[in-house]
This record gives structure tokens, C-alpha cells and sequence, in this order.
């Protein structure tokens, strides 16, 4: 645990990493440059070159206590791996020397067959490397120097989440320059950028280890609505609790010395429940940091007598957790996406929110696919988080600039000012409001110069989702530019204008700045046509759609069979997931709550017999009527049982993934559901010393 002590955050930002400030200082200065181009400008790098930088890597790692090193990779299973190999290099004199080697930093070759792969690898195919990603600099994790690296099979097919993100984010740094150079600017470095919010839940170690459900599954498969959940608001931005501020303050410290930016933290509006804010950073980077980010936060926790939870939804009827993902566009680091001061006179800030526009409506599907999962399921569209209908918030300002344009009345549009709040206390300072209001329930809105995307879940790797993203809006871009082919001057600020008009025209389906928990909305998107996918089941098929694979196609981010080995994992892994729930669901009841419930059920029908034995006039309707719910309710409990055991292990053995991912959410998943309730309503009937796990009341309000 950290102590008392201020931190001095800027002795300590950064210490652990391996960044352009240290290279800089113990490169050579050929070195550093060679390192340089191959970063900013994707310049093959030379394996005397990589020599020296492992070389002086292994120098600064031994210098920080390091012994090992890591090629850090993430595979598709939604997290990141890592093998630990030493410098340690025996002598034939019985010493040893510490090595490392350009080749060691460059290439690894971990086992490609033992990580989910969707029949890009068969099991007697084990060989994989890790490739260096120099652009996500090294770190030091627990005396581990840590390689961001890519990961790929035998055949050069990408095994991981990292390399389809690099390459969507050189496809859209290459059609963003076509774009700017029409408006006459140089090549520029343009990266899009993202801050990752991640929200989780945090509760007591002793509680969960007495939880089959949070244990197996990290969500409660089964509880009764605490006596006080988040009603009165109580725990939002409210004073943070001692020991969970304690957490916070150690997490901070560590997620500083690995150069993570991390600015924001604060209880979130579900009891137990908190949020962590990054500021914003290359996309490559900020992913890496958040998944750095959510394994910080699970192992530090336990120090403090906690357990970190970053399931979309471990209880019932409260918020759950997601993980908001800021997007933007940045050219030698001025954000594309900034208005200014009158955006309908910002010709290149249009082009570009058009582009945005129609990527989001025309790959809808594919952005709601990368949210896909069977813990987001449980979130998306239960009145706490976004829809399942893809949709854009503008905003007043950029509303009225789009319908000024759709109707051809841009001559008669009135750029809003900012207007002075006045609060009428003469010792509270005046401030300018903001040109528009925020709107919590759209998925895809504008905040003034970027779009949160609001509906990933909080366990999520971004990078699937900026992939998306990044991709789909080269593809507007790219169109944009091939539109405008040989035009200049006012000949292509005319055509640029029209093309923007036609764009907002053709995709305004898909703005939308209203309630978008209503079932109005729900009923009006279904006229416009939008996409309501609420399982992942309905979603996926979305990803093999031929518009889907000619997009990732075009980009080169992945081939057919990259497109349908992810297919083919993200239902396998839901497929697993309701198993794993189904056999948990099970057991508890079998072992756990049909015993209690049998157990005071008993108690009662004695209590009955003695008391008329003593007394036969004495009123026992009371007791009578409980001992008939109870018993009852284990009916019940008993024939949902015996239905979901006999739907579980009739689904299991459906071998397409397809038809096994539909049938879970359509007979599996709503058997659970039954059997939960009945169990549930009996949590509040049975006597508390019989009631097998802790309760929601015991789990979320702790000291």
C-alpha cells in the first residue's frame, strides 16, 4: 500500500517507460533519428538499429530491476498475454551475462494454436510470432520489460487485436491527407485519438469469494433488489470512501509511473460503482493504456481487501458499467473536429463531421457488432446506457447547420454565441454556457470537438471498435477525395459544399437529438430504417455481410478469412459465456438455494406442529400461507430447473455457432431469467441465517 506521503507526479510520471524523452537521452544520436522515421513515418527499421535499441532497452529495464522481458500481445481473447523470457545468458565458465538482442526485440514466437483463432489455426499448428510495435513505447511491469507487439499466424494472418487497429489507422491517416491536401495543406501526421472512460464496480473480497456467480461469471446470476439501491443520488460525484480512495490513490501513482494520463476518477451513480478518466491520446497508445488500466485496477484492488469488477453488468437493476470511447482526429496535433468560432463558414470542419455522418449510418451494423457480447447484452437499452440503435447527437448548433444545408437555407443560418451565465450571486463569477446541452442516452455523440461512442462495455478492448471506426471513415474520406479529383479554387469549394449537402441529405436518418430511451424513438428509428439488434446473436451476422468484408477489404485491415475467423471467436466466446452461466445458474440452485429454502421451510412446518401442539386454537394461517409460498415457489424453482438443464445441454450440442448463439438468447437466456425471478422472490420471504450467499445489501454497501 502506498503511504502518507504526497506524490511528486512529476518525478514519477513516466519513470517505467521506455519513451522519446529516454530514447533520446541514451540512443546515439544516428539511432534515435533511424528510431524516429520508422514511428512517424513507417520507414522499415534496420537490424543493426534494432541491436543498439534492445541493447540500450535492456540497459534501462536492468536499471529499473528488471530480469525478464515480454513480448506484450492481445490476443482475441479480449485481453492482453504475456511469456517472460530473462537476459540471463550462461557462460561455459559457469557465469552468467544479460543479453538481448535485436532480433529478441523485433520477433517472438508464442503458441498460436492455444489462443482463439476461428480456423485460422488447426491445433497441431502451434507456430505464431509477436512483431514489435515501436510506435507503443516499452514499459516495466513488476520487473518485466513489457514489448508491445502485434501477433500473427504462421501464414501472416493477424491473430490479435492490435494489427487490424494499425492498419486502420495508416488507412485513415492516408485518405485524411488527401482530404487536407485539397485544401491546399501539407502531408501532416494525423492520428485519431481516444479517451477511454472506464467505469467498474468495487466490493468487498469477503463477500465475493462467498459468490459462486461473481466468482465463475464476475456478475450476480442471482439477488433480490437492495433496500436502498441509487435513488437518491447520493453516491454520484459523492465523497469517495476512505478505503476505496486509498485504491484510487495507488492506482494513480502506478498508472503514472507507466506514462498512463490518467486525470479523472469519481463515484459513479450506481452504489460501489466509480469511474477513471484518461486524457486523450493516440488511439494505439490509449488502448494499450486502458488495458493496462483494467489489470492495474483488478490486481491492486485485492490489497485493499476489494475485488474489481468490470462486467456490464454484475447486479441487476442497477447501472451498469461501460466505457465510453472519445474519438477524434488529430493533423500535427490540432483536432480536425473542432468547429471554431462559426462552423458553417469552416468548410474542412464540414467535410469532415459529413464524412463522420455517413460512416456511422452506412456501417451502423458493424459499430454495433464491435459492442457485441453476452455482458452488453444485459446493459444496452435498460434505460442506464445507449440503445441498441445506432444513432448521432449534434447538438443545437450543428443541428441547425445541417438542416440550413439539407434545405438549401444556409444564407439565413445565425451562428449561436456564447451567452454569459449569470447565476445572481454577485461573488460567483460569470461563465459562457456551451453552444449545446449534452444527451446521455445517444450511443455516437458530439462534445464540442469529438464524438463519444457510449455504447462499448466496460471488460472491452477498444480496439475492435476504433478499427470500425477509423475504417469506415477512410472509406468517406477516401470517396470525398476521389469526388473532388483535379478540382481547386472556388470550383472545388463549390463541389466540396455540395458534396457535404448531399452527405448530410442521403445519412440525416441517422441524427437524432431526442430521448433515445423512449419507445417513441424506438418506433421512429424503425421507420428510418436503422438497425435494432438487442443480442449479440442478432448482431454478429452483421460482420459477414459482403458491404462488411469489401469495406476491410478495401483497406487491407483484414482478408475474408481474418473477417470470418472474428466471426467465429466473438460466438464461440458468447457461446461459452451462457454455458458457463447456465452450469453456474445450475449448481447454485441445486446446492445452494433449493437446500435453504427447504431448510426454512422446514422450520416453518415445525414451528406450525409444536406451536399446535401446545396451543390448537392458535391462529397459524400466517405461518400456513408462508410455508405454501415456499413450498410453492420450489416447485417452481424445480420445473424452470429441470427446463433450463434440459434447453442447456440440448443447445450445447448444436455445433454451428450461428444457431447455437440464437438459441441461447431465445430459449436458454430466458429460462435463466425465470428461473433468477422465482429464486429472487424468495430471497426476501427466507430467513436471513438461511439464505445461502450475501445479499445485494451485504455486497454493495460495505465499510
Amino acid at each position: 500500500m502506498t503511504t502518507d506521503a504526497p506524490t511528486d507526479v512529476s518525478d514519477i510520471y513516466g519513470t517505467m517507460v521506455f519513451n522519446e524523452h529516454v530514447m533520446a537521452e541514451r540512443l546515439p544520436s544516428v539511432t534515435y533519428k533511424a528510431l524516429m522515421r520508422t514511428i512517424q513515418n513507417g520507414e522499415p527499421l534496420d537490424i543493426e538499429v534494432a541491436n543498439v535499441v534492445a541493447h540500450s532497452m535492456k540497459e534501462w529495464a536492468m536499471e529499473q530491476g528488471a530480469t525478464h522481458y515480454t513480448h506484450w500481445f492481445q490476443p482475441l481473447t479480449g485481453i492482453t498475454s504475456e511469456k517472460h523470457d530473462g537476459f540471463i545468458d550462461p557462460t561455459a565458465d559457469g557465469r552468467a551475462l544479460m543479453r538481448f538482442s535485436g532480433k529478441e526485440l523485433i520477433q517472438g514466437e508464442p503458441d498460436a494454436s492455444s489462443f482463439p483463432n476461428g480456423g485460422l489455426r488447426a491445433t497441431f499448428e502451434a507456430r505464431g510470432y509477436t512483431a514489435w510495435d515501436p510506435t507503443s513505447y516499452a514499459f516495466i511491469k513488476d520487473q518485466v520489460l513489457c514489448i508491445p507487439t502485434a501477433f500473427c499466424s504462421y501464414t501472416g494472418e493477424a491473430l490479435d487485436e492490435k494489427t487490424p487497429l494499425l492498419r486502420s489507422l495508416a488507412a485513415i491517416e492516408e485518405q485524411a491527407n488527401r482530404v487536407l491536401s485539397l485544401f491546399g495543406e501539407p502531408k501532416q501526421r494525423i492520428v485519431s485519438t481516444v479517451g477511454c472512460e472506464q467505469e467498474y464496480f468495487l466490493i468487498s473480497e469477503e463477500t465475493y469469494t462467498q459468490r459462486l456467480d461473481l466468482m465463475l461469471t464476475n456478475r450476480t446470476l442471482f439477488g433480490y433488489a437492495p433496500c436502498k439501491g441509487q435513488e437518491l443520488d447520493d453516491h454520484y460525484f459523492g465523497a469517495i470512501r476512505p478505503t476505496v480512495s486509498a485504491f484510487m490513490k495507488e492506482l494513480d501513482d502506478e498508472l503514472w509511473k507507466l506514462g498512463i494520463p490518467a486525470k479523472t476518477k469519481h463515484n459513479e451513480v450506481a452504489p460501489a460503482q466509480h469511474e477513471l478518466a484518461p486524457i486523450f491520446e493516440n488511439a494505439n497508445r490509449a488502448i494499450d493504456h486502458n488495458l493496462l488500466t483494467m489489470e492495474k485496477m483488478r490486481l491492486l484492488a485485492s490489497r485493499y481487501g476489494l475485488v474489481c469488477l468490470q462486467h456490464e453488468k454484475p447486479f441487476a437493476g442497477i447501472n451498469g458499467s461501460g466505457k465510453h470511447d472519445n474519438w477524434s482526429l488529430s493533423a500535427n496535433g490540432k483536432n480536425l473536429l473542432e468547429p471554431g468560432e462559426n462552423p458553417m463558414e469552416n468548410l474542412r470542419f464540414l467535410v469532415f463531421l459529413a464524412c463522420v455522418i455517413e460512416a456511422v449510418d452506412e456501417y451502423q451494423d458493424l459499430l454495433r457488432m464491435s459492442v457485441a457480447s453476452a455482458g452488453n447484452d444485459h446493459r444496452l437499452g435498460a434505460d442506464e446506457a445507449p440503445p441498441a440503435i445506432v444513432s448521432i447527437f449534434l447538438g443545437d448548433e450543428l443541428s441547425a447547420i445541417v438542416d440550413a444545408l439539407v434545405n438549401d437555407h444556409e444564407s439565413e443560418y445565425i451562428s449561436a454565441h456564447k451567452v454569459a451565465m449569470d447565476l445572481g450571486v454577485s461573488v460567483l463569477p460569470n461563465f459562457l454556457k456551451d453552444n449545446t446541452d449534452r444527451n446521455r442516452t445517444s450511443p455516437f455523440a458530439f462534445t464540442g470537438n469529438k464524438f463519444e461512442f457510449r455504447m462499448p462495455g466496460s471488460s472491452q478492448n477498444l480496439s475492435e471498435t476504433n478499427m470500425i471506426l477509423n475504417t469506415a471513415v477512410a472509406k468517406s474520406l477516401k470517396d470525398f477525395a476521389d469526388s473532388m479529383d483535379g478540382r481547386s479554387g472556388e470550383e472545388f469549394e463549390q463541389a466540396a459544399l455540395e458534396h457535404v449537402k448531399e452527405l448530410l441529405k442521403d445519412h440525416q436518418r441517422i441524427i437524432f437529438d431526442g430521448n433515445g430511451y423512449s419507445k417513441e424513438w424506438e418506433e421512429e428509428a424503425a421507420r428510418r430504417g436503422l438497425s435494432n439488434y438487442r443480442t449479440t446473436a442478432e448482431a454478429m451476422p452483421s460482420l459477414l455481410q459482403p458491404k462488411s468484408v469489401a469495406l476491410l477489404e478495401e483497406f487491407e485491415i483484414l482478408s475474408e478469412n481474418e473477417v470470418r475467423s472474428r466471426y467465429e471467436v466473438k460466438l464461440e466466446k458468447y457461446n461459452k459465456l451462457i454455458n458457463i452461466e447456465a452450469r453456474t445458474m445450475k449448481r447454485m440452485v441445486r446446492q445452494q438455494y433449493l437446500p435453504a429454502i427447504s431448510s426454512f421451510a422446514d422450520e416453518v412446518a415445525q414451528n406450525i406442529f409444536h406451536i399446535e401442539g401446545v396451543d390448537n386454537q392458535a391462529d397459524m394461517g400466517p405461518h400456513r400461507e408462508l410455508l405454501g409460498k415456499l413450498t410453492a415457489g420450489m416447485r417452481r424453482i424445480h420445473d424452470l430447473l429441470t427446463q433450463l438443464d434440459e434447453a442447456h445441454h440440448r443447445v450445447r450440442a448444436i455445433a454451428d455457432q450461428q444457431e447455437c448463439a440464437d438459441r441461447n438468447a431465445t430459449e436458454v437466456i430466458p429460462l435463466m431469467d425465470a428461473l433468477r425471478a422465482e429464486v429472487d422472490a424468495l430471497e426476501i420471504v427466507v430467513a436471513r441465517k438461511y439464505w445461502p450467499v450475501p445479499s445485494y445489501n451485504d455486497l454493495l454497501f460495505y465499510a
